[in-house]
């Protein structure tokens, strides 16, 4: 049975790391080589996993059904909380953004293949959003059952289209340099929101009982499936297209175009956008449903009680809607400002939280309080403070290549 868990527990941490963040990885990718794009990953990867295994510490020593907003406010106080909120809402509304901007695109291009209808941008980023929308808005379950098929239809694509581009890979383009430096540190934000899990652990703690060494597995193994696939993403699109090609595509479409056009087979068009279709809809729809529960349940200790699931509609969808009306393009912009808020949740509130517990477990030291806290409180993830201040720098260097990519000293990647 705790297999079983594990096993389920594993999926979903892979399942919630790997999406639309997926598309982006070529794109932000480009111009700065294969082995520099791996090196990134790797060291990303190692980060998000390694502050991941914080938050489990920090389970440790509060209740197994505490989220997020528990665990700030029980070790940070009203403040924390009120970061981590804030921080939330702007994850979500970063990524809603960069998922209707590519998706618009994506829907404009699927109709006129499919039905032949030319539909403006502002047109196909309207109606996508309505029908997202729609969905969302009649419930959770509805939301779980189209999601559980397109999850699926999904991981057949995504396979499809791997198996087509594998052979067409060429090793000279993997082996190229950077094309400009600047790039390299400009690609960070964006391979950096690829790796986001850390909303899903409060979720998992619950579900496999606060089990340490479950747990742990649990994430090492959900976090290294994404890594795994993601190396086989960037080896078949940066090994496909050349670097000087790829950097003058910063839109989808005109990344699978780039793609298509390199196998001689008529169908991998078609299979590539549906891939892409799907992967910003599985994302768009838990992102949504995530920030419409997060505004609904708001609204509703706001009104006393009363559901009206038309005004969480409203405030969900509408701002990130304009933004991507305002900025078509800006599927990758969007998802470097999500890396800011990612990077307060998942690197800044867990290392001042880990901060805290430590010093009060260093301070009071005694068997009773080891006793009042779970089973599981022996365990502490390895380094100390020199680890946990090399994590904030490095949670400080991708806020502030973000910085750098909006006042323009950084070249922008979309």
């Amino acid at each position: 049975m705790l297999q079983s868990k594990i096993f389920g527990s594993t999926l979903i941490i892979a399942g919630t790391t790997i999406g639309a963040g997926m598309l982006a990885l070529p794109l932000a990718s480009a111009g700065i080589g294969f082995s520099t794009a791996l090196l990134i990953m790797l060291a990303l990867w190692a980060l998000m996993t390694y502050t991941a295994l914080l938050m489990l510490e920090l389970h440790q020593h509060a209740p197994a059904n505490a989220t997020l907003h528990t665990l700030t406010k029980q070790f940070l106080g009203y403040k924390g909380q009120w970061i981590a909120g804030f921080a939330m809402l702007f994850l979500f509304y970063a990524l809603c953004a960069a998922y209707i901007a590519g998706g618009g695109s994506q829907f404009s291009e699927r109709i006129s293949q499919l039905a032949g209808i030319q539909l403006t941008e502002t047109e196909s980023t309207v109606i996508f959003t309505l029908i997202v929308s729609f969905v969302v808005t009649i419930g959770t379950k509805t939301v779980d059952h189209f999601n559980r098929l397109l999850f699926l239809a999904k991981l057949v694509a995504m396979v499809t289209v791997l198996f087509f581009l594998t052979p067409n890979v060429t090793e000279s383009y993997l082996l190229d340099m950077p094309l400009k430096q600047g790039l390299v540190i400009a690609a960070i934000p964006v391979i950096f929101t690829s790796f986001g899990f850390h909303g899903s652990i409060p979720a998992i703690v619950n579900y496999l009982d606060g089990d340490t060494r479950a747990l742990k597995k649990a994430i090492i193994f959900g976090s290294a499936i994404p890594l795994v696939i993601y190396i086989f993403w960037q080896i078949v699109t940066l090994g496909v297209i050349s670097q000087e090609e790829l950097s003058h595509h910063h839109r989808l479409s005109a990344l699978i175009g780039a793609l298509s056009s390199k196998v001689h087979f008529s169908q991998l068009n078609q299979i590539i956008g549906v891939f892409a279709d799907l992967a910003l809809l599985t994302s768009f729809l838990g992102v949504s449903l995530g920030l419409f529960e997060f505004l609904g349940d708001t609204l509703k200790k706001k009104t006393g009680g009363k559901q009206n699931r038309i005004y969480p509609a409203l405030i969900t969808f509408i701002p990130p809607m304009c933004f991507a009306l305002f900025y078509p393009q800006g599927f990758i912009m969007a998802l470097g400002y999500a890396a800011i808020a990612l990077t307060i949740l998942a690197i800044f509130l867990p290392v001042a939280m880990i901060h805290k517990v430590r010093r009060a477990h260093d301070s009071e030291n005694t068997t009773t309080q080891a006793a009042n806290i779970n089973s599981g409180a022996t365990y502490q993830v390895r380094g100390g403070k020199s680890v946990l201040n090399l994590v904030t720098l490095a949670g400080i260097l991708i806020i502030f290549a973000q910085c750098l990519i909006t006042l323009n000293v950084l070249p922008s990647l979309g």
